[in-house]
């Protein structure tokens, strides 16, 4: 079993920056990639980006935050970052992570989800 809590969310102006936290507990959330997600009103969740699991490098963006966005892991604080650069008003939404066994941008592939932190991108 694998818990994840975001922190981090705020109002920020359009160019300016945020970082995203996800902490995991559980002894097996070093063995997972961890992704996070994005849902705006009345839209459908996205994939923002995923990072594999601790012993790994793999980095994967969407294209609408590539540049932008960076994802990092710190195994020591079993935390995941996501530090967003440049923030637009589109990048307003509820931020998730998320943790799966594989390696992949598709929701449905996640097991375990956080409660989700709000990012608001004032103009």
């Amino acid at each position: 079993q694998v818990q994840l809590r975001e922190s981090g969310g705020g109002l920020v102006q359009a160019g300016g920056s945020l970082r995203l936290s996800c902490a995991g507990s559980g002894r097996a959330f070093s063995n997972y990639a961890v992704g996070w997600f994005r849902q705006a009103p009345q839209k459908e969740r996205e994939f923002v980006a995923v990072k594999s699991w601790s012993g790994g490098a793999r980095t994967y963006y969407a294209d609408s935050v590539k540049g932008r966005f960076t994802i990092s892991r710190d195994n020591a604080k079993n935390t995941v970052y996501l530090q967003m650069n440049s923030l637009k008003p589109e990048d307003t939404a509820v931020y998730y992570c998320a943790a799966t066994n594989t390696y992949s941008s598709t929701y449905s592939s996640y097991d375990y989800w956080g409660q989700g932190t709000q990012v608001t991108v004032s103009s």
